[in-house]
């Protein structure tokens, strides 16, 4: 499996980030807008063993080349509501299908909810767009990040309330989107 188009993608992703970003909430029709400071930062050896451990993942080949991260962020929303996390993030790609890669995305630490999750993503090197879905209690979140350069990514979060087992998603409860520039 080539994976060094997906390995420059997350090498761009390396560095410090500030985000805006704005959430439509329609279930109960609100908007809100955010600003974001995000740090990403290489993930090591131990903390790569630690994500799969935590998920209670198999065991994988050549852990050390798959792509992965730490990240830890600032929010403040527009209602001065702050939140911060910090979280390990690893990539085990299952598949490439004309370049497109699919697997598994692995984190100690879901967003929604305070637990070690595994989802899936998709990462088209035609587009440089990673797209991660995953499956929560209440909702599946689609989250998309679109590299446009070394220095600006375009984010696009759909959260849908979570179907029946088999059913399409097809109820949209939040719609965020977001402008991430790279700090210098």
């Amino acid at each position: 499996m080539d994976l060094s188009d997906i390995t420059y993608f997350f090498d761009c992703c390396m560095g410090q980030w500030s985000i805006e970003r704005t959430y439509h909430y329609l279930t109960y029709q609100e908007i809100e807008r955010s600003h974001t400071d995000f740090r990403v930062d290489p993930i090591t050896a131990d903390l790569r063993r630690k994500v799969l451990v935590d998920n209670d993942y198999p065991n994988v080949d050549d852990l050390n080349q798959l792509p992965g991260f730490q990240l830890e962020f600032h929010t403040v929303s527009d209602k001065g509501e702050q939140v911060s996390q910090e979280l390990r993030v690893l990539f085990v790609p299952k598949e490439q299908v004309d370049g497109v890669i699919t697997g598994d995305y692995l984190r100690d630490r879901a967003y929604e909810e305070a637990r070690p999750i595994v989802s899936t993503f998709r990462y088209d090197p035609t587009t440089r767009e990673l797209l991660m879905t995953t499956p929560y209690s209440r909702v599946v979140s689609v989250d998309s990040i679109l590299l446009i350069n070394p220095t600006m990514r375009i984010r696009r979060i759909l959260n849908y309330q979570r179907p029946a087992e088999g059913q399409p998603l097809d109820t949209l409860v939040l719609v965020g989107f977001g402008v991430e520039q790279k700090v210098s």
